[in-house]
């Protein structure tokens, strides 16, 4: 995989995404890049989250209204509200059971596992109430 040449909204984009556990959209990246880089279009926002995500340095969570990202690269999983669509991490540690069992069904070698769980969040649960 080629080095990424040094870019300092690539930096910012980054710097944000491993300071927030919020699991930002592109376009809520963009809107706080753009208090540091107001000439920021969203379009480089988008080619550099793309490019943050292609070498490993930030994760793509596939959502159903749009893709969330995040700065936290270690193996974890996630919690997707089926209601609000927030990204929450789950506070668990990655099961190396559940690698070692898919291991024996699969046609090749397990590098790593991505799982997300989705329900509804409790705030939307009190908000039904």
């Amino acid at each position: 995989m080629a080095k990424l040449n040094y870019s300092r909204q690539r930096e910012a984009i980054l710097d944000f995404l491993c300071h927030t556990t919020s699991h930002p959209t592109a376009e809520e990246v963009y809107r706080h890049i753009q208090d540091i880089y107001p000439n920021i279009s969203l379009g480089t926002v988008y080619r550099n989250l793309s490019l943050l995500v292609e070498h490993g340095q930030a994760l793509k969570i596939q959502g159903e209204d749009c893709d969330h990202f995040d700065g936290n690269t270690e193996p974890h999983y996630h919690f997707v509200c089926d209601a609000c669509h927030h990204v929450y991490d789950v506070d668990m540690e990655p099961s190396d059971q559940l690698i070692q069992s898919a291991g024996h069904n699969v046609p090749g070698k397990i590098r790593t596992h991505s799982v997300i769980f989705y329900g509804t969040c409790d705030t939307c649960l009190s908000d039904k109430n």
